[in-house]
């Protein structure tokens, strides 16, 4: 795999931050590593989110079609007033 190298200005908040993270106080050796890390977070995240929404959809999917109600968007509007 080609390595790409791709550049990121931070300031103020954002570098203070950064600069937490990494050396000797921080739990990653340099800003590259913090990155990587963050980008994987961010891609297990996202499965997991689109894995929850596929099972509760499954589910809908499974469903017979005799058991949902019909509501209009009043009536959900209604019920969420309610909430």
């Amino acid at each position: 795999m080609v390595s790409e190298n791709i550049n990121v200005r931070v300031k103020g908040e954002l570098k203070t931050h950064l600069q937490q993270q990494i050396g000797e106080q921080g739990l990653y050796e340099n800003a590259s590593e913090y990155v990587r890390a963050l980008i994987r977070n961010d891609l297990k995240s996202r499965t997991e989110a689109w894995n929850w929404l596929r099972a509760k959809l499954e589910l809908a999917l499974r469903t017979d079609e005799g058991d949902y109600i019909q509501v209009t968007a009043k009536d959900v509007i209604n019920r969420n007033k309610g909430k």
